[in-house]
């Protein structure tokens, strides 16, 4: 256990956390909404804190971001819990866990040092914190990626952007790169599917961008949920809003959880939804989850010539020079080095 980050005492032994938007006011003996930290006898604590519940060497475009040291390596760890319950969750194994199970707590004992020292020998160059979000070990991650950063490592965010704006100010300090998942454009959606809001989202994505942290954003795609023209086009208006430059993938969705009701993504509203960011004047628009499409290739958005060339999560040719494109020299934006 460790005592929390960002945390409030109030009366009566209560506490508040300001993690992440919910701001939970939690009573002596209880936990926050994410199930992990819990507030004893006045004093919030990370019940998660070094208890690693996944630790995998992946490609950094299965986070997926694209324009951040392609064809690298990313060790990626999680712990259970999670700050969303949503219905299509792919890891729900662990994001909901401690809910499932009576509030347990589950995970290998791993220092910040030796996840540290186990993705410079994996020949990781950057470590990713992820599979649930990332906002509820923050602790742990915080003191992970300041260790890595020193040893020459970078730190990677895949997050729901539900943190706060103290939270992502406190985050500069060792994350270089985000990909946050605008699940859709409505608060319908974020209550119903998430028990979230979405305006908090759209805050983190504005503010990560402006305190310099190279942003991605994901957008799963799911039949009659956030599949229409209308939304499609209100999410790309935003992101464009931030930056033109900022990437959107537009993923296809597949059944899991307690979403069994839809059907898979089809092709065709993928490629629509690329064809609406481009419109809208996003510089750089991907198709994920349908691998050899050549939605997943990099493209100029001043000569069209193609620049990465992608299959899945594996780079099959990379012609950026100097972070600029090979024809016509426009500038591709992204962390290359």
């Amino acid at each position: 256990m460790k005592e929390a980050y960002l945390y409030e005492k109030l009366d009566d032994s209560m506490v508040r956390c300001n993690l992440c938007m919910h701001h939970c006011k939690i009573k002596p003996g209880k936990r926050g909404v994410c199930a992990v930290r819990e507030n004893q006898d006045g004093t919030l604590v990370s019940l998660v804190y070094g208890r690693l519940i996944s630790r995998n060497n992946d490609p950094i475009e299965k986070k997926p971001l694209f324009h951040f040291l392609p064809g690298s390596k990313s060790y990626s760890i999680a712990t259970v819990g999670c700050n969303f319950r949503c219905l299509h969750c792919q890891n729900w194994q662990i994001s909901q866990y401690p809910r499932l199970n009576n509030g347990e707590i589950i995970g290998d004992e791993v220092t910040p040092q030796e996840v540290v020292q186990d993705a410079l020998l994996q020949g990781a160059r950057s470590i990713s914190y992820t599979y649930v979000e990332p906002t509820i070990f923050y602790e742990m991650a915080y003191e992970t990626g300041t260790i890595a950063r020193s040893r020459g490592l970078k730190n990677c965010f895949v997050s729901n952007g539900y943190m706060s704006p103290d939270t992502v100010k406190h985050s500069v300090d060792f994350l270089d790169a985000i990909n946050i998942d605008l699940k859709a454009f409505s608060d319908k959606f974020y209550k119903e599917v998430c028990k979230a809001r979405l305006q908090p989202v759209l805050d983190s994505i504005e503010l990560m961008h402006e305190i310099g942290i190279w942003v991605e954003v994901t957008t799963l795609i799911i039949p009659g949920w956030n599949d229409s023209e209308e939304e499609l086009t209100e999410i790309a208006r935003f992101i464009k809003g931030v930056s033109p430059s900022i990437p959107w993938h537009v993923t296809a969705f597949h059944p899991t959880y307690k979403m069994l009701d839809r059907a898979p993504t089809p092709v065709s509203i993928l490629r629509k939804a690329r064809q609406i960011g481009l419109e809208q004047g996003l510089r750089f628009v991907y198709e994920g989850n349908i691998p050899g499409e050549g939605g997943e290739n990099t493209y100029c958005p001043s000569c069209g010539q193609e620049i990465i060339s992608r299959y899945g999560f594996s780079i099959l040719e990379n012609r950026l020079k100097d972070g600029k494109c090979p024809k016509c020299g426009e500038l591709i934006e992204g962390i290359w080095k």
